[in-house]
């Protein structure tokens, strides 16, 4: 469970906040060393396959303390949109 503290902290962050924090999860979910910027999508890395996906979603709810609805993070085209997506979701909480 996320403290209160945290959620505030949490909804004040920027997308170069959340890819930062997206980096530590990246790093524990791929076995290869993976460098996030704004514009790294899922066809940049080699290793990033279905299952991987999953594993990344999952990772980055419980992170983030987020849930994303059917469809919109496989519109997101890279990192940045995805941060800006964890964003919105924080701001709607």
């Amino acid at each position: 469970m996320v403290s209160l503290q945290e959620k505030c902290r949490m909804s004040e962050m920027n997308q170069t906040e959340v890819i930062a924090k997206l980096q530590g999860i990246f790093d524990m979910v791929f076995l290869d060393p993976v460098v996030l910027t704004p514009a790294v999508s899922a066809k940049d890395v080699p290793e990033w396959d279905s299952l991987t996906h999953i594993s990344l979603m999952v990772a980055v709810e419980k992170a983030f303390s987020v849930r994303f609805r059917v469809g919109e993070v496989e519109a997101t085209r890279n990192v940045g949109e995805f941060a800006d997506l964890i964003l919105k979701r924080i701001q709607e909480k």
